[in-house]
């Protein structure tokens, strides 16, 4: 498999409970073998809402076009890694020890090319059965040991999951709040999917008419609507955070 040239480390995290799983931390830098690869892609999907830069609700029509293309999204992340240590992408899997084909959780990052130190952490996702058990914060901080300037945005409400990971707050970007485990931001560059061509592929176009003919134009336009009222709400949440954690910054 080609995962097993990628593996580069392993480590076990045991329990003295008997409801939190043991779990074998796998980090892989070529693309895992499909078994692992589709419960990854079906966990991004189940937990849009959670890991998505435009969390919408799954009353919005529009929710499963934006499900498909964070599926797409992780499918050119993990078709991007090339079998090297510091490659543009690595992946981190949680697998379950009782049964090591399981994937319990996962953290995709990406290195920066000129800050051996810095890494953008895409996406973070434990399955909802094992979350407060610990399998979350083993996967970053797996990810820290290797690059220990790390840095991710999130949604306003997610901040205080983050936090308690000892991740900080620096700015805010749009609808989301950018946290860093250091008090400022890398300088690297960091590659990220270029999800333009996404939207513009026949795929998406046969959801968004299905959609269209499901739901109706008018429907579908409050749907835009609705999306673009609800990233302004984020946007707003997301400033007022940090005004709230940095007020020395929101006096100037």
């Amino acid at each position: 498999m080609r995962a097993a040239c990628g593996l580069q480390s392993t480590a076990h995290a045991f329990s003295s409970g008997t409801h939190i799983p043991m779990f074998t931390l796998a980090h892989l830098s070529s693309p895992p073998p499909e078994s692992l690869k589709s419960q990854v892609q079906q966990m991004v999907v189940d937990y849009f809402a959670d890991v998505s830069a435009v969390p919408l609700l799954p009353s919005n029509p529009l929710y499963q076009l934006y499900q498909y293309v964070i599926g797409y999204e992780l499918h050119l992340y993990l078709q991007t890694m090339n079998g090297e240590a510091e490659g543009p992408v690595q992946l981190l899997l949680a697998l379950d020890d009782e049964d090591p084909v399981r994937v319990l959780g996962f953290a995709l990052y990406l290195p920066s090319p000129d800050d051996a130190a810095a890494c953008t952490l895409a996406y973070l996702a434990v399955h909802s059965e094992y979350r407060a058990q610990g399998i979350g914060r083993a996967l970053l901080q797996r990810v820290l040991e290797r690059r220990p300037h790390l840095e991710l945005a999130c949604v306003a409400d997610k901040v205080p999951l983050f936090e308690a990971l000892g991740l900080q707050v620096l700015a805010a970007q749009g609808a989301l709040v950018v946290m860093s485990s250091r008090d400022y931001r890398s300088s690297g560059m960091v590659a990220v999917a270029d999800l333009a061509p996404v939207f513009a592929s026949t795929e998406v176009r046969q959801i968004h008419a299905y959609l269209l003919k499901q739901h109706g134009q008018r429907a579908m336009q409050q749907a835009e609507k609705q999306r673009d009222a609800h990233l302004d709400t984020l946007a707003l949440q997301a400033q007022q955070l940090v005004d709230e954690r940095l007020p020395s910054r929101a006096l100037h």
